[in-house]
């Protein structure tokens, strides 16, 4: 799609101290971090940064925040998603006035929506809010699957401008692209099968792992969008360990202790999510080792 947002977009936690308090003086160094790095985008108060777990008020002025500290440098994104029509619509007027660049919004999860629901709900924010919105399928966490049907209609609604594929079914992305990948721009939501994504002609991917490989994953992002699909694939080699071992607990247990590891941040997580167990903690290291990330000890 012309003008979209393309390569990697790191789906970014957000660092809290033990206390389960925002770290806002980490989450700038992330910030600057990405940008050197070369990520091509961030996504804010999403998933992997505990929109669950955060108040109205923290997830509102945590976009506000990412928005002043990116400083145009790169693409903002808003998690503005949820299972309430409403609070969608908040969350996403909240990030139009703060200046986010677009908005992800989840498929609206524990409800069960039948896909006319699903498509009225996508209809009322993008008919009311003057943002571009990309949707977020994400079965696995939701218990609700937006058909590549309603993907098609609300592919005609001008605001919306994208989807973030997170069904992990590699061949249902490839249908994806080719029914609507000329309308809107097609994300991989599953680092796993990013690469074959985009050999198949997706934009990009909004990812986990970029969050501990920033520059890595802008590489190989980079390569496949260039077409350069052999050099793309020797870099995404030294990442699928990566790609599964920061899943081995729920998302984003795993990505939050890797980067504590790495010196980036402190512990924090909030409940009902629980520090990483201790029977992942190797296979957590080896998956940084094969990627050539240095581990500087824990903060």
């Amino acid at each position: 799609m012309s003008g979209s947002i393309r390569g990697s977009i790191v789906a970014l936690v957000t660092p809290m101290r033990a206390d389960g308090s925002l770290d806002l003086a980490a989450f700038d160094r992330l910030i600057d971090w990405h940008v050197e790095s070369g990520t091509h985008a961030v996504v804010v108060a999403g998933t992997t940064g505990e929109s669950a777990t955060l108040s109205v008020q923290e997830h509102c002025d945590l976009v506000a925040h990412c928005v002043k500290v990116t400083g145009n440098r790169i693409p903002v994104i808003a998690g503005t998603g949820s299972n309430n029509t409403e609070e969608a619509l908040y969350f996403t007027e909240s990030a139009r006035q703060h200046g986010a660049d677009a908005c992800l919004l989840v498929t609206p999860y524990y409800n069960k929506p039948s896909q006319e629901g699903l498509y009225q709900h996508f209809k009322a924010v993008a008919e009311r809010v003057d943002i571009p919105q990309i949707l977020y399928n994400v079965p696995g966490r939701t218990a609700c699957d937006l058909s590549l049907e309603t993907v098609e209609k609300l592919a005609n609604l001008d605001n919306i401008v994208g989807i973030k594929d997170a069904t992990g079914d590699s061949p249902r992305g490839l249908r994806l692209i080719q029914r609507c990948g000329k309308r809107l721009a097609i994300y991989s939501g599953e680092d796993a099968i990013t690469l074959p994504l985009m050999e198949g002609g997706a934009d990009g991917t909004i990812s986990v792992t970029a969050n501990v490989a920033p520059e890595l994953m802008a590489e190989m992002c980079s390569l496949a969008l260039s077409g350069d699909n052999e050099n793309a694939r020797k870099i995404n080699k030294k990442l699928d360990l990566l790609h599964s071992n920061l899943f081995l607990e729920g998302n984003p247990i795993p990505v939050k202790w890797a980067l504590r590891q790495m010196g980036l941040i402190e512990t924090g997580i909030r409940l009902p999510l629980v520090e990483l167990g201790a029977k992942y903690h190797i296979q957590v290291i080896k998956a940084l080792k094969q990627a050539g990330i240095a581990l500087s000890g824990a903060v």
